[in-house]
């Protein structure tokens, strides 16, 4: 009778901390904990108090049902997108303070572990090519993974690089075994950030990455899209008019030089093709060196119907 109150006055009082910090904060990261110690824990925690940020893991089903009667006794629905993501070993990083800031500050508390066996590569591994330090007996583990190898100066030497762990799998015992023997510590671990929750919206947090420069170009890159759509389809949108009125004007042009309608436009152009040596002097002169170079004879005063100037849009 006594564990049974016991664990129900630590429900009440877990749940009265959730509600509190959802009533409190409006941003917070989902965050996933799989190989984070306890003192890791404790490192991260105590890190992250100078920056109004909080750390609340538990039970995935009491975390959902702290959510769901929050939300029903409030009707602050903000975190709603919340309840299908509590799956696995998750926690949640309340904060109001500079997401960069805070995220920076937790991946700083990772740390390196050894590859062991049966778990799931976060990241490929590869053994470069030369020499171990291993001495023959223990050709058998390179054997076992189909690596070539050779005999040099009394130590196993690997002829080319290889790819032991591939990420998203699951590390085998040889490939364990063979990695703690050459001392290679592959991996690091710490809390994995799944998303961002922020005024009721859930985003990845990729997205904290973005900079100025990349926002532009992909604003550039959904303009020419739309441009081409619109073009394509013969729908006029801002994007695609500029390049429109420029395609109904080069084929007026060419109806103009191939007809005798002309408009002011297109006489320069049929001027020009018919007799382009009077065009000539309008364009640079070619050559020129360094030094003191003899001074050009001044152009002789033109008229203003002959002037060089081409421009179809002056």
């Amino acid at each position: 009778m006594g564990k049974t109150v016991t664990r129900t006055m630590k429900k009440e009082a877990y749940d009265k901390k959730f509600c509190a910090l959802l009533e409190k904060y409006d941003t917070a990261f989902l965050v996933h904990a799989d190989n984070v110690g306890s003192k890791q824990f404790q490192m991260i925690r105590t890190s992250l108090r100078a920056l109004d940020t909080v750390i609340l893991m538990g039970k995935n089903t009491l975390m959902k049902r702290c959510l769901k009667v929050y939300i029903e006794n409030t009707g602050n629905d903000k975190w709603q997108v919340l309840y299908d993501q509590l799956l696995g070993n998750v926690g949640l990083v309340f904060t109001s303070a500079n997401l960069v800031e805070v995220r920076d500050k937790i991946n700083e508390f990772k740390v390196g572990a050894p590859a062991r066996a049966g778990v799931i590569a976060p990241l490929s591994v590869t053994i470069p090519a030369g020499p171990t330090g291993m001495d023959p007996s223990q050709t058998s583990f390179f054997q076992t993974l189909n690596i070539a190898t050779k005999i040099n100066k009394g130590s196993i030497e690997i002829l080319n690089e290889v790819e032991v762990v591939v990420v998203g799998t699951k590390v085998g015992a040889s490939q364990a075994m063979l990695l703690g023997k050459l001392g290679v510590r592959p991996f690091s671990y710490g809390l994995v950030f799944q998303q961002v929750i922020e005024n009721g919206q859930m985003y990845s947090p990729a997205v904290l990455d973005l900079t100025d420069d990349d926002m532009v170009a992909s604003f550039g890159m959904g303009l020419k899209r739309i441009a081409a759509l619109s073009m394509a389809t013969g729908y006029p949108t801002i994007a695609a008019v500029p390049h429109m009125i420029i395609n109904a004007y080069k084929n007026v042009l060419a109806i103009a030089v191939e007809t005798d309608y002309s408009f002011k436009y297109a006489d320069k152009v049929k001027a020009y093709l018919a007799d382009p040596s009077a065009f000539a002097s309008a364009a640079p002169a070619a050559g020129g060196g360094g030094g003191a170079a003899a001074k050009a004879p001044e152009p002789e005063p033109e008229e203003e119907e002959e002037d060089m100037g081409f421009d179809l849009f002056d």
